[in-house]
C-alpha cells in the first residue's frame, strides 16, 4: 500500500480529477479503512493478498470500464468472507446497475425464474440451464467471489440478485453484451434460448431486516398466480414483524418473527408475554416458530423470548419446532444460537444464512469520489464453542422448498412438523450398528440415514467421532479410519475428523498418514495447541 500512496501524491494533478484519479482515490481511501476498521480483515487471508489484489487493480482501472471496476471492488471486499463485510452491488444505490425484470431462485440447488414482468410471463416456472455464455454453475461461481458470505447459504440467497444484473454478467464474462442477457431455459420438457432486456431505471431497493424479496410486484407474474390453494402462512404477512396464530385442527400455536425489532406499539417482550399467555390459556400442542424470513435487526430483544419459552409447557422436544433458512441471518443466527443452547428446539427447513462464531455487526466505508458503500465486520462473535466450526445451524429436519410446493402453496417445513414423527438419533444407529456387525454396518446405516431427504442437512460430525471414539478406545485403529474417512468425503473441511484419523493411524504405527492428517487438521485449524504437539509427537516418533 505504501507504493500505491506515494505513487498517487507524486502524481496527484489539479482538479479536476480525472476518472482514473477518482476511482484510485476511492479504491486507496478503502484499502486503508477496511484493516482500520474491521475487528480482524485478515481472518482468512494475509495482509500481502490483499495488497497484491489491491495494487492488480490500481494499475488495471485505467483499462475497464466503471462497472468493470466497482466489481472488483466487490470482489476484493469479498475476500475477507464474512457476510457482515461486503460491498452491495445489487442493493447500493450508488452502483446504479441495470435490473432484468425477472426475479430468480435457488429451488434446493436449481435456478428457476420465480417471477417475472408481464412482457416475460411464459419464463415464469422455467429452470435455468445456461446464462449467457456458460452453465449455471458456472455463474453462480464467478459470481460467489463477489459476497460477503458466512457460508454456502449467502450464495444461494445472494447470487439470483447479482445474475439478473447485465453489468455485472457482462463484467464477469458471463455475457458480451449490456444490452440483453440470454438465457437457456427449460420448461415442460422444452429447451429454448431467450433474451431478455434489462430495465431503463437503474433505482433499487435496499436490503431491510426481513427478507421482502417474496412480496408480489405490481404488473408481475409469479409462479403462484395460477393455484387456487390459500397462501402459506410463511408468506401470509411479510410486513408485520412478529405476529401470531392458531390452528385449531392441529393445535399448532405458528409464530412469525420477522424482524428481531419493535412494533411502533409493542415491543418484542411485551409480544413474547402475550404470546406465551395464550400457550397456557389454551391447547397448544405444538409451537411453531418461523425465522426463515429473518434477515436480523437488535441482538439484545429477543432475551425476553429466549426465558418465556425456557418456563413455557411447549419447551419439549417434538412439540417446540424453529423453522430458518438461507434467510435467517445476522441477530436471527444470534436467536437461533441461543435457541440450541437454551431450549428444546427441533429445527426445521434448510440451513442458516450465518454460524454462531462470526464477525458482524458493519460499519460503512463510503468512498469519496463514488460515494459507493463498502461495509466491514467491527465484533467478532462467539455464541458457540471456540472450538466449534460449523459453517451454519443445521436443521434437524431438512424441509426444502421445490418448484411445485411454491407454485402449489405449499409448505414443506410445515407438513413435516404436523407429520413429524420421532426417529432414532444417527448416534443410537451408529452404536447400535458398531453392536451389532461392526464398521461396515455402521457405514451402511450411515449411508442409509443421509441418503433420506429428511436428513439431507443433519448434523452428523458428532455422532461420526462418538462411533470413532467408540472405535479407538476398543483399539480398532483400520475400522476407525474407515469411518472417519466416509464422513471426510463429504465434510471435507471437519479438521476434528482429520485430527481423529490422524490419531487412528498414529495408534496403528502408519507414521506419514497420521502426519499427513494431523498437518491438514492443523490448515484448518491453525492456532491449535493440541494439534500441533500431537503433530510434533508423530514427526518426532
Amino acid at each position: 500500500m505504501l507504493t500505491i500512496t506515494a505513487f498517487a501524491q507524486n502524481n496527484a494533478s489539479q482538479s479536476p480529477k480525472t476518472e482514473t484519479e477518482k476511482w484510485r482515490e476511492d479504491l486507496r481511501y478503502m484499502a486503508e479503512q477496511m484493516p482500520r476498521l474491521h475487528k480482524n480483515l485478515f481472518h482468512t487471508m494475509s495482509r500481502e493478498q490483499f495488497d497484491i489484489a489491491v495494487k492488480r487493480l490500481y494499475d488495471r482501472i485505467p483499462l475497464l470500464a466503471r462497472h468493470q471496476i466497482i466489481v472488483e471492488l466487490a470482489r476484493i471486499v469479498a475476500m475477507v468472507e464474512d457476510g457482515h463485510t461486503n460491498l452491495r452491488l445489487a442493493h447500493d444505490p450508488e452502483v446504479r446497475f441495470h435490473t432484468l425484470p425477472v426475479n430468480l431462485y435457488f429451488f434446493k440447488d436449481e435456478l428457476f425464474i420465480r417471477t417475472a414482468d408481464r412482457e416475460y410471463t411464459e419464463l415464469v416456472g422455467a429452470r435455468i440451464v445456461r446464462i449467457g455464455n456458460v452453465s449455471v454453475d458456472e455463474a453462480t461461481a464467478r459470481v460467489r467471489n463477489l459476497i460477503g458470505r458466512d457460508n454456502e447459504m449467502d450464495i444461494k440467497f445472494f447470487a439470483p440478485y447479482l445474475l439478473v444484473k447485465p453489468e455485472i454478467l457482462h463484467a464477469l464474462e458471463i455475457t458480451n453484451s449490456l444490452e440483453n442477457v440470454q438465457f437457456t431455459v427449460s420448461k415442460e420438457g422444452k429447451q429454448k434460448v431467450v433474451s431478455v432486456k434489462p430495465t431503463s431505471s437503474t433505482e433499487i431497493k435496499e436490503l431491510d431486516d426481513t427478507d421482502t424479496s417474496w412480496l408480489n410486484e405490481p404488473g408481475w407474474t409469479d409462479m403462484r398466480d395460477k393455484t387456487s390453494a390459500p397462501t402459506p402462512l410463511w408468506l401470509k404477512d411479510i410486513n408485520n414483524k412478529f405476529w401470531f396464530e392458531f390452528l385449531p385442527d392441529s393445535k399448532i400455536l405458528y409464530v412469525q418473527i420477522n424482524e428481531i425489532g419493535h412494533k411502533k406499539d409493542e415491543t418484542l417482550g411485551a409480544f413474547s408475554k402475550r404470546l406465551f399467555e395464550f400457550v397456557e390459556a389454551n391447547p397448544v400442542e405444538k409451537l411453531v416458530l418461523d425465522l426463515r424470513l429473518n434477515r436480523g435487526g437488535n441482538n439484545t430483544l429477543f432475551i425476553p423470548i429466549i426465558t418465556d419459552i425456557i418456563k413455557s409447557k411447549i419447551n419439549k422436544r417434538g412439540k417446540f419446532f424453529t423453522i430458518m433458512g438461507r434467510s435467517s441471518w445476522s441477530a436471527a443466527q444470534n436467536f437461533l444460537n441461543e435457541l440450541e443452547k437454551y431450549t428444546n428446539t427441533l429445527f426445521v427447513g434448510e440451513p442458516s444464512g450465518s454460524k454462531g462464531n462470526t464477525y458482524g455487526d458493519s460499519r460503512r466505508i463510503t468512498l469519496p469520489n463514488s460515494k459507493i458503500t463498502a461495509r466491514v465486520s467491527v465484533y467478532y462473535w462467539q455464541d458457540w464453542y471456540p472450538w466449534d466450526t460449523r459453517q451454519w445451524t443445521a436443521p434437524d429436519l431438512t424441509a426444502e422448498l421445490s418448484p411445485e410446493d411454491y407454485k402449489n402453496n405449499t409448505d414443506p417445513a410445515m407438513k413435516v412438523i404436523i407429520n413429524y414423527i420421532p426417529q432414532k438419533s444417527l448416534n443410537a444407529i451408529l452404536m447400535e450398528a458398531l453392536t451389532e456387525g461392526g464398521v461396515n454396518l455402521a457405514i451402511k446405516r450411515f449411508r442409509e440415514f443421509k441418503a433420506q431427504p429428511i436428513n439431507r442437512h443433519a448434523d452428523t460430525e458428532q455422532p461420526i467421532l462418538e462411533a470413532a471414539g467408540r472405535l479407538l478406545d476398543e483399539k480398532k485403529n483400520e475400522e476407525t479410519a474407515a469411518i472417519l474417512q466416509i464422513y471426510i468425503e463429504e465434510n471435507p473441511r471437519s479438521f476434528e475428523a482429520y485430527y481423529a484419523l490422524g490419531e487412528a493411524y498414529f495408534r496403528a504405527g502408519k507414521k506419514e498418514l497420521a502426519i499427513a492428517n494431523f498437518e491438514r487438521a492443523l490448515q484448518l485449524k491453525p492456532k491449535s495447541y493440541n494439534i500441533a504437539e500431537r503433530l510434533r509427537q508423530a514427526k518426532e516418533k
